[in-house]
């Protein structure tokens, strides 16, 4: 009923009821993963998987990945910074997991690799159970740059080389950026060895301006709260 009442293509039907399916989801884990959009987010990252994983791997791979990702669960501004997002998705762990959708398990953040004797540190390190393999998530505050896919590609070659072991598959990295020209990162991933993949990620839902000045605020709620449990003490 949910699928009827939120739905109109049986297209986009079926591929919520494939995906509950496949990972078990409850009736509120489906409603939201609709509400969100997933059909319209999954696969659309920006990646170089075709060139450098073996073809099924990176079928799969591409399947994994979202575009953009939403973390209006986190409660931060648009101008949050690094840091702090990281944070908060550190604090909100089981939402963070869920966005990233089945078959990712946490590693840890801000992972210690050296290197030539110097320090780096990944923002987080995930291994993904189906794909058998590590996958490095930086976080960026700012649109994506070019550089960004040069030091994701080194962090890569780290972890192949001090973290893999012999029987997992290579290592996938994933920039989330705030926002990104397709060509751009198109044209700076065609020239990485290694597997990347980037994605936006959006820290506030975006409503069209003309509902946006329809909702009630938060003064309007509270009153309507307290006038609401007024009334049902006054009943009782």
């Amino acid at each position: 009923m949910r699928l009827l009442d939120k739905l109109d293509s049986a297209a986009d039907r079926l591929f919520y009821i494939e995906k509950t399916v496949e990972h078990g989801w409850s009736r509120n884990v489906l409603v939201m993963q609709v509400e969100t959009g997933l059909h319209r987010r999954q696969g659309k990252a920006v990646t170089n998987f075709e060139a450098s994983l073996p073809a099924p791997q990176s079928d799969l791979a591409n399947n994994l990945l979202e575009d953009p990702y939403l973390f209006g669960f986190l409660g931060l501004e648009d101008d949050a910074q690094e840091r702090e997002v990281e944070k908060a998705l550190m604090q909100h762990m089981r939402d963070f997991l869920l966005e990233l959708g089945v078959g990712f398990a946490f590693v840890g953040n801000q992972v210690r690799l050296e290197v030539g004797g110097d320090e780096f540190f990944l923002d987080m390190l995930f291994y993904h159970l189906r794909l058998r393999c590590y996958v490095v998530v930086e976080l960026k505050a700012v649109p994506f740059k070019p550089e960004f896919a040069g030091k994701l590609n080194f962090y890569l070659s780290a972890v192949d080389d001090l973290v893999r072991h012999e029987q997992d598959a290579p290592t996938i990295g994933l920039l989330l950026c705030r926002g990104k020209d397709e060509t751009v990162a198109e044209y700076a991933l065609r020239g990485t060895s290694q597997p990347i993949g980037v994605s936006d990620y959006q820290l506030t839902e975006m409503l069209p301006e003309a509902l946006a000045g329809k909702l009630p605020t938060v003064a309007e709620l509270e009153a309507e709260l307290e006038a609401a449990d007024g009334g049902g003490e006054g009943d009782e």
